[in-house]
């Protein structure tokens, strides 16, 4: 992780962590580096940035920041407004612009927001040039073989402009209809928008798709993003779906670049199940490339098992949907993802994409003739328990020599059976401690031994 850029993006509470003035350096700096960059391939033309939105109150701030910033270096900005992550990443690709921005902080309360680049490619932006965003921030950057407190502001008709782009967003609409390739009518689906950027746009394709569909928490003021709603609080789906006879939920982050699903009996399929589930489609019909699903160490224990029985073979990635992507990237494979509901489809997109992977999973309930209960069977979910612990410093946590001796007791106490682990986030301040055992009770008790630990330290805030 670099000073500011985390594994998805540069966060942080809104005016605290992450304020305005770092957006508007962010916009100043990118509109004249990719700028600069066209100059260099013989272009007269401006850079070309993409900017989407969450519903945070706040990303109407880091908007017009980001704006004022790009076009006071001579670029031009094109909003597509309140959209989705994976919109972005598609639009950015698709419609050749230099880069792509999208604030939201995700699955974050709304007091929270967020930064994220992508390149050329609607891929995460590589840590060379994250590298220099951060030296601007901190005053000087070594560029173009040029040292620079400040980059030149654009003078008369180099001023650059915004530009509506919402057609952007419909396009996008247009292109997840477009592969759908069976009807969903007759199939009742239950869609929890969180709230947040897939309010206007799953149910749109889900209705386009046949689909008799049912939305929840599809009203966002700008505040209530995420609370008590979406793939973090998924419960209020599991009554849902329960209660009025659906076939199957689904619920979505605030960016909706993530998924998780809710079975006709109410039961939660995680990203893991979903992996699952689409892996062993792929293999029976001969389109799992190199026969491996790419995971990350926090996929579940009866994952790989599973993958074991079913001679589908895996890879374990650091966490971060980026990882997983990266390696994909590297050796060719065409599915991957996180438990949290990060999954890629590398023929369809670059980036984790909720409503493609409810798509995906229709897909398969739909060709299978199955009820989605029926699909996850073969997979035995391990117990296990995570508890996030917010901390002043995540990195002298993982260096306490009692805080490592807590964990080796507990590994120790589970040998082959199960595994601890503790890692720093990548997006927030927080160390998570995840046990997993055959026993429930076992996982509480040595995970809840070790957040003592840290707690004892002192190190909690």
């Amino acid at each position: 992780m670099g000073r500011y850029f985390g594994t998805d993006g540069f966060r942080g509470e809104a005016n605290q962590g992450l304020t305005a003035d770092h957006a508007y350096r962010i916009g100043r700096f990118l509109g004249w580096y990719y700028t600069r960059l066209r100059e260099q391939r013989g272009s007269e033309l401006p850079a070309r940035v993409l900017i989407g939105k969450d519903t945070r109150r706040s990303s109407y701030m880091f908007e017009y920041a980001l704006v004022a910033g790009l076009t006071a270096s001579g670029a031009e900005a094109c909003m597509l407004h309140v959209t989705t992550t994976p919109s972005v990443a598609y639009i950015t690709h698709v419609d050749d612009f230099d880069c792509g921005i999208m604030i939201s902080a995700s699955h974050n309360p709304y007091w929270d927001n967020g930064i994220k680049l992508l390149n050329e490619r609607g891929e995460k932006m590589d840590d060379e040039t994250l590298a220099l965003i951060e030296d601007y921030l901190d005053g000087c950057v070594n560029v173009f073989g040029e040292e620079l407190r400040e980059v030149p502001f654009a003078q008369r008709d180099r001023i650059g402009r915004t530009v509506d782009y919402v057609a952007g967003r419909n396009r996008y609409i247009g292109y997840l209809i477009s592969l759908g390739i069976y009807s969903f009518r007759g199939v009742k689906v239950g869609l929890d928008c969180a709230n947040g950027a897939a309010w206007n746009i799953a149910k749109a394709v889900f209705d386009a798709l046949g689909a008799k569909t049912y939305v929840i928490n599809a009203e966002p003021d700008g505040l209530n993003i995420n609370e008590n709603a979406g793939s973090t609080h998924i419960e209020g789906l599991q009554r849902y779906v329960v209660e009025h006879g659906l076939d199957v939920g689904f619920a979505y982050d605030g960016d909706a670049d993530r998924c998780l699903c809710v079975d006709e009996k109410g039961q939660v399929l995680t990203g893991d199940h979903i992996l699952y589930i689409y892996g062993k489609y792929m293999k029976e019909r001969g389109k799992l490339l190199g026969n491996t699903v790419v995971t990350t160490v926090m996929s579940n224990f009866g994952l790989y098992k599973a993958f074991d029985e079913a001679g589908i073979g895996y890879a374990k990635t650091a966490v971060g949907d980026r990882y997983v992507y990266e390696y994909m990237s590297e050796h060719g494979c065409r599915l991957g993802g996180e438990q949290s509901g990060h999954i890629i489809f590398s023929k369809y997109a670059t980036t984790g994409d909720g409503i493609l992977t409810s798509m995906k999973l229709m897909e398969v309930m739909l060709a299978r003739k199955k009820k989605m209960s029926q699909l996850s069977e073969g997979f035995q979910f391990y117990p296990q328990e995570l508890q996030n612990v917010r901390v002043k410093d995540k990195a002298a946590v993982k260096n306490d020599e009692k805080v490592r001796a807590a964990i080796d007791r507990a590994a120790d106490t589970l040998g082959d059976t199960g595994r601890v682990l503790v890692r720093e986030s990548g997006t927030e301040p927080v160390i998570r401690v995840m046990v997993e055992a055959q026993d429930a009770a076992q996982c509480r008790e040595l995970c809840s031994g070790i957040v003592e630990v840290i707690r004892q330290g002192g190190y909690c805030v």
